[in-house]
């Protein structure tokens, strides 16, 4: 059996309330999650550059090697050549075997300059990755404070936070799905997180517009739902105003 308008707007206004407790709750920790997260993000990007900075360190070494393995070729070729100089036969072949030489002697002073560029990259990565790591230790100490005030924040309230859920997830099933979407839709777009509320004293209870008073009449019927003209709110009833008595 569908709800009528009045049992839906009942759900949504104890919805509402539901969401408007927790809103209270959230407001305690101030920017404190998000502070973390952010805190968390930053450490994530400092161990990112440093897990690339060793990377690039290993390979720089990589080549070092690669360049110091080839002069002890080169000295072992070169060695070579000298012992074929020896035995040459002519001018030809000398001038040949020297010109051997000359090309691999170059190509070892070639290999000490690439590896005195390594071993100086090395020293500049070495040097950005050790303020990185510094920065990085300061924001774990940061992230490990804030953890610390949160959490201190957070166990005040958890018993009556984890109660508050359990209510909405059990009161939800009681709304129907787009009823659901349409409310928290306008809770997304209200800056108070009010998506359902009264007319007090002639005016919508989120954002003060007047009401005028046969869309009042309409309201209080309860016959269908009736949102603010000026900021979308569900209108779920009119508070009714005690009449004030004057003294003699």
């Amino acid at each position: 059996m569908e709800n009528t308008i009045a049992q839906k707007l009942d759900a949504l206004l104890k919805l509402q309330e539901i969401d408007s407790s927790l809103d209270e709750i959230l407001k305690t920790r101030g920017d404190l999650p998000e502070e973390v997260r952010d805190l968390e993000d930053e450490i994530i990007g400092f161990e990112t550059r440093l897990g690339k900075f060793k990377s690039e360190i290993a390979n720089l070494n990589t080549e070092i090697d690669n360049f110091k393995n080839a002069q002890k070729e080169g000295e072992k070729l070169i060695k070579k050549y000298k012992d074929q100089q020896m035995n040459v036969r002519n001018n030809r072949e000398y001038d040949a075997i020297t010109k051997e030489i000359e090309l691999q002697e170059l190509d070892m002073q070639l290999a000490d300059k690439k590896i005195n560029e390594a071993k100086a990259r090395i020293r500049l990565i070495e040097d950005d990755a050790n303020r990185a790591e510094s920065v990085l230790n300061e924001r774990n100490e940061d992230l490990k404070a804030k953890k610390g005030e949160l959490n201190v924040i957070t166990s005040e309230s958890e018993a009556e936070e984890k109660a508050l859920i359990g209510e909405r997830e059990k009161h939800i099933k009681k709304i129907e799905d787009r009823l659901l979407k349409s409310y928290q839709k306008i809770r997304d777009n209200s800056m108070n997180g009010l998506a359902v509320v009264h007319v007090s004293r002639g005016a919508c209870g989120g954002c003060f517009s007047i009401v005028p008073p046969q869309r009042q009449a309409d309201i209080r019927e309860r016959k269908k739902l009736i949102v603010c003209e000026h900021c979308g709110r569900i209108l779920a009833d009119v508070e009714s105003v005690e009449p004030v008595h004057q003294r003699r």
